[in-house]
């Protein structure tokens, strides 16, 4: 007779060893979210491919990146994602393209090469913004231009993905497709612009009335979990959608007060994010084209630096200030295991080992950096010419 536990007393057990293992994360200074994902590989074989515990994790990815949005009001947005653009463009160069180059030269055929490459690309937008958060760095110059290229990211990895997808299963990518994909995501963009601008930029009063009741919460999470869900229900990514949001609910320039009734919410659900996450990690027979795999997990930190560095002074921050934010966005995370899971064989388990490190590797990075440019630049750097958020 197979043994089961109900599901109130599983969820209960989670959040008790979450806090233990945070708890601990907090005295020995490891960031916790290094902690829940090598707890999550370590419950893999009992909470792989758990339903409840996915979807309770997306409601806190969605609700961080909800969260984020709101401290973008239309115009600034406009602002950074003009600014924006030639770090992205260079980001794709080098995370995508170059990388790609690399496993052909060392003999990995095409489409390998090309999911490999999108494994790498975009930086991990759920641990970055967390790091920011944590480490009280939001308000710094460079998160506004980390938020930004994490955002151009975000744009761009749902047509990676389309064309990933596409290739993985062997049928033909034509025109029509990608400009569907795309007309999807100019049709979800220009509706939240639309809908913030002209209905809820005059809703102030509206919420001034009635914040401060108890049921206002479903409304402001209502519009988070509906258009995030309406951004899967196009074949996008919800992490778009909830951003969008966001700059929905900043245009009632009600953010601090807002922010205030959806923290505890995000706290409960976005753990359990990177418990499953690490839970989607499985190791196989042992570690795949190691020698590549060392050479990629090099150059994919190098390539974000690179932009960081690049990137962050066509945007205007100082070269301390840019460095930093190139240190900062080297983890990889959700879209990757997006990606990873187009594979099959080694390729999968690949990727997987690559996901782990990179995460890891890049949480250390992000803790270092404010260090590390100090180091090369000394305490003074020049101030950067761009608005902070809010």
């Amino acid at each position: 007779m197979e043994f089961q536990i109900p599901e109130m007393l599983g969820a209960g057990l989670i959040l008790l060893l979450l806090f233990v293992t945070g708890y601990i994360a907090t005295k020995v200074k490891i960031p916790e979210v290094i902690i829940y994902i090598l707890l999550g590989i370590s419950l893999g074989g009992i909470l792989y491919e758990s339903h409840l515990l996915h979807f309770i994790g997306e409601v806190g990815i969605v609700l961080l990146f909800f969260m984020l949005g709101m401290e973008f009001p239309i115009k600034q947005l406009a602002t950074v994602a003009k600014k924006v653009t030639p770090a992205g463009s260079l980001d794709v160069v080098l995370s995508f393209g170059l990388t790609t180059i690399i496993c052909l030269l060392m003999g990995v055929d095409p489409l390998m090469s090309l999911l490999i490459g999108g494994v790498l690309y975009a930086t991990s937008s759920s641990i970055t913004a967390k790091l920011l958060e944590s480490s009280k760095r939001m308000a710094n110059p460079e998160s506004e231009f980390m938020l930004g290229l994490l955002i151009f990211e975000d744009l761009v990895a749902p047509v990676l993905v389309a064309i990933l997808v596409g290739l993985t299963a062997g049928g033909a990518l034509t025109f029509e497709a990608m400009g569907l994909l795309i007309g999807k995501v100019l049709v979800l963009t220009v509706g939240a612009i639309l809908i913030g601008y002209f209905l809820f930029s005059k809703l102030g009063p509206f919420f001034d009335r009635h914040m401060n009741k108890d049921v206002f919460i479903l409304f402001i999470i209502g519009v988070a979990l509906a258009y995030g869900g309406l951004a899967l229900y196009l074949e996008l990514s919800e992490v778009l959608g909830a951003f969008l949001a966001g700059i929905i609910i900043a245009e009632v320039r009600r953010t601090h007060q807002l922010e205030a009734m959806i923290i505890p919410i995000r706290d409960l659900t976005l753990p359990l994010f990177f418990l499953y996450f690490g839970t989607t990690i499985q190791f196989g027979e042992g570690v795949p084209m190691l020698p590549l795999l060392l050479i990629l997990l090099v150059w994919s930190i190098f390539a974000k630096i690179i932009v960081g560095i690049y990137g962050g002074r066509w945007y205007g921050l100082s070269n301390r200030v840019a460095l930093r934010a190139g240190f900062s966005l080297t983890q990889r995370g959700e879209f990757s295991i997006i990606i990873a899971s187009f594979a099959t064989g080694a390729i999968k388990v690949f990727s997987s080992v690559f996901i782990l490190a990179s995460a890891m590797i890049g949480i250390i990075l992000f803790q270092l950096a404010p260090k590390i440019s100090k180091k090369i630049y000394g305490t003074k750097s020049k101030p950067a010419k761009v608005k902070l958020p809010g």
